[in-house]
């Protein structure tokens, strides 16, 4: 009883397997943009390559978004989405454990799914992350997309969400989200208040700011400059006057002026108590005036703004454009929300969204700039490692962070890497784009999985795979061993290293008494040095204390699984092996 804890439980549940850590391949040929860019595409069972990057990155990704396969039993065209149930759970918490090690302590994984395997999948990230770690569970309005509509029919209810939990790696280091918003269509908003009898109080227009005349400065309550602003010449217009003045309708006013649209309010905030007495104190008598200041918290934080006031109770200008935002060309309002997300709006051209087509599987660029806008500055690290046609790879460029995207399937080839070169060109004008002004830059490396490093040959004896070169060989057998590969271009012992001063030599050749001897003179005492070798004079192994002395293969056997080449989740057809491709290929 003592030892018994809440879990779930299926056939085969703790027989996972023991993942080859192998090394990716980097194929320069496929690089595009900025060759010094950190980004990377990896192509290969998505197991065996966060196995791979388990090793560098650590602890180092700030947020992490997967769409994984949803186990509906329905045959898509890019994915077998029809695991028997126990398969997909021992598959998910496999990946789901090694995603976990790969997020910084205050980082969180974000994990899309439907209503099929929902419950099962909490259960799994509660074990996985620890239930004290559980953020939220959001339902996501994505009734306009393939395979989130189905039902409808007999007993069950039409579906119109999916479902994303969210997990931070450690809750009490989780930073506070930078909010996600609703958006709703303008005048569809405007309507909606005038039927519920409610005051729309965004209805006037800052036609011309004037000129602005320095008055003077005050602070805040830090003791920082707040410059002051008399407003001459200003013009404002109603949005209905202006909207008659163009001949238009108030909805295409609010289209056209938006950005200048604003109420005022008797905001209750320090820097509006300063100004009030800034402007009692100085006698000032215009009506409106403008601060300049740079805040400190908030998301204007760090930057020079501006706010205007207007009469003795300076009474603030609120802007329209702070709350709203423009989608398709068209202006919606944006209202913080909690935990239901409506996508509707960024449906309609979700087949089109970087030039690709991904049935059943694409989610809007939205969905996804919700997320990592709320949990990610510019510059940290996303990653996705179910990357289908390159979504998250592609809003995590345009947003200024690094990412890196594993994608199992030959769309790799086919839909990522094209998308992801129409972004750093600058020609993707889908998704996103328009509303973060995204120009084009930057750039990606893209890598390959090395094949298995042990083999059996004719005789069933494991050897190592005629596929490796000698550098290839050693940074593998560094991998399984725990070393970084990092040659020493002044020491040729020096192939690999680990945190705690020792380091990896791997030769191909026979060892012996008279080579040790030799290395064993440049080997201070306060260093440790492993050599593997495929046969070595007898008694070297026990020769030197800080120097242990292994024959591989065989000391490599049992630190993992070799020869297998698909933990995937559901991929059919996987594209053939192409010996000519890792001739072309760096090691990495």
């Amino acid at each position: 009883m003592a030892n018994q804890r809440l879990e779930l439980t299926w056939v085969g549940k703790g027989e996972n397997p023991q993942v080859e850590p192998r090394i990716l391949l980097h194929d320069p040929s496929k690089d595009y943009g900025d060759p010094n860019s950190e980004n990377m595409l990896i192509h290969g069972d998505n197991l065996l390559a966060l196995k791979a990057l388990e090793q560098e990155y650590a602890g180092k990704v700030k947020c992490i978004y997967i769409d994984p396969p949803y186990n509906t039993g329905a045959a898509f065209e890019y994915y077998d989405d029809n695991l028997e149930h126990s398969i997909w759970l021992r598959l998910m918490k496999s990946r789901l454990e090694i995603l976990r090690n790969l997020l910084a302590e205050d980082g969180s994984i974000w994990i899309q799914i439907d209503d099929e395997e929902q419950a099962y999948l909490k259960i799994i990230c509660d074990e996985v992350f620890g239930r004290n770690n559980f953020i939220n569970m959001i339902s996501v309005n994505m009734k306009n997309v393939a395979g989130a509509s189905g039902g409808g029919e007999d007993k069950r209810l039409k579906k119109n969400c999916e479902y994303i939990l969210a997990y931070a790696k450690e809750y009490s280091l989780l930073p506070v989200f930078n909010g996600p918003y609703q958006y709703t269509e303008m005048s569809e908003l405007i309507q909606q208040y005038l039927d519920e009898g409610k005051s729309w109080k965004y209805t006037t227009v800052l036609v011309d700011p004037g000129e602005k005349e320095y008055i003077g400065s005050t602070v805040d309550g830090e003791g920082n400059e707040i410059r002051v602003y008399a407003r001459k010449n200003i013009v404002t217009m109603s949005i209905n006057q202006i909207a008659r003045r163009d001949g238009i309708t108030s909805k295409e006013a609010y289209k056209k002026y938006g950005i200048n649209v604003f109420r005022t309010t008797n905001a209750q905030t320090s820097i509006r108590s300063r100004v009030m007495a800034f402007r009692k104190e100085n006698n000032i008598t215009d009506c409106i005036l403008s601060i300049e200041y740079i805040p400190r918290t908030g998301k204007n934080r760090g930057i020079i703004y501006e706010q205007f006031y207007k009469d003795d109770k300076c009474n603030l200008f609120v802007w329209l454009r702070d709350t709203s935002e423009i989608v398709n060309g068209e202006l919606y309002k944006k209202d913080l929300q909690g935990t239901y997300w409506d996508m509707n709006a960024y449906i309609k051209n979700i087949t089109h969204e970087g030039g690709v087509t991904f049935p059943n599987g694409k989610k809007p660029e939205q969905l996804v700039r919700q997320i990592l806008e709320m949990t990610t500055s510019p510059g940290e690290l996303v990653l996705d490692s179910f990357l289908g046609s390159g979504t998250t790879a592609a809003t995590a460029h345009k947003l200024g962070r690094h990412w890196i995207g594993i994608e199992m399937g030959n769309h790799a080839y086919s839909h990522c890497i094209p998308r992801l070169r129409t972004v750093i060109d600058g020609k993707d004008n889908s998704g996103i784009t328009p509303s973060v002004d995204w120009q084009g830059g930057g750039g990606y490396k893209f890598y390959e999985l090395a094949p298995t490093l042990i083999v059996k040959d004719k005789y069933g004896n494991p050897v190592f795979s005629d596929k490796y070169n000698a550098a290839m060989l050693t940074a593998a057998v560094a991998k399984i061993n725990g070393f970084f590969y990092a040659p020493d271009k002044d020491v040729y012992w020096k192939q690999g290293r680990s945190q705690d001063n020792s380091y990896i030599y791997v030769t191909t050749q026979y060892l012996t008494a008279e080579m040790l001897d030799n290395i064993s003179c440049e080997v201070s005492s306060m260093e440790n040095l492993l050599i593997c070798a495929p046969a070595f004079d007898i008694g070297l192994s026990k020769r030197y204390d800080n120097i242990n002395v292994r024959k591989i293969p065989q000391s490599v056997l049992s630190k993992c699984e070799y020869g297998v080449d698909n933990y995937n989740l559901n991929i059919i057809n996987p594209p053939e092996f192409d010996e000519d491709e890792w001739e072309d290929c760096e090691d990495a």
